[in-house]
């Protein structure tokens, strides 16, 4: 994995690149390395248009993006939305920015952060929901477990290699 995430960072320079690093399902896991410099580990399940991606990057920083082709945002706008796994209670995800074609959400640096991508790594479809509760896109989370686990690795070696100030 160190390796890959070498051949990603030395081209970033130029444009945006990535190296798939592992595949399970419908999940497909990368690094991705921008012409600026920086880096970030994403798990990503996808149909034609839509997907549902986890991000992670070297500050330890987990965002979650929701995309599709069918939404047309803008920028600035923010919404309170629902995320339910499974049966389980839904998750509120409150100021969700809407940009463009996508919802963005950091995790909370918390238990209920570490609690929420559990959840996702044993379930089985995630349901994305208005504040009220309506249905808005479902994703499947089949082989989001494995997917999970190679992006907590491939966090780990981006952290590893921008450690920051020990004295912090």
């Amino acid at each position: 994995m160190a390796a890959a995430f070498v051949a990603a960072t030395v081209g970033a320079a130029a444009a945006q690149q990535s190296e798939v690093l592992f595949s399970h399902k419908h999940w497909q896991v990368e690094v991705v390395g921008w012409d600026d410099g920086s880096v970030g580990c994403v798990a990503q399940v996808s149909a034609p248009g839509e997907s549902f991606s986890v991000w992670t990057f070297p500050d330890g920083a987990v965002q979650l993006q929701f995309y599709s082709t069918a939404w047309q945002f803008g920028e600035g706008d923010t919404a309170n939305l629902q995320v339910q796994i499974d049966r389980r209670a839904p998750w509120n995800l409150n100021n969700a920015e809407l940009y463009q074609n996508s919802v963005l959400f950091f995790l909370p640096d918390d238990n209920a952060g570490v609690d929420f991508i559990v959840e996702v790594a044993r379930g089985n479809r995630l349901y994305l929901r208005s504040a009220d509760g309506s249905d808005v896109q479902n994703y499947s989370l089949s082989g989001s477990r494995a997917s999970i686990d190679a992006l907590i690795e491939c966090g780990n070696v981006i952290g590893r290699t921008n450690p920051g100030n020990p004295f912090n």
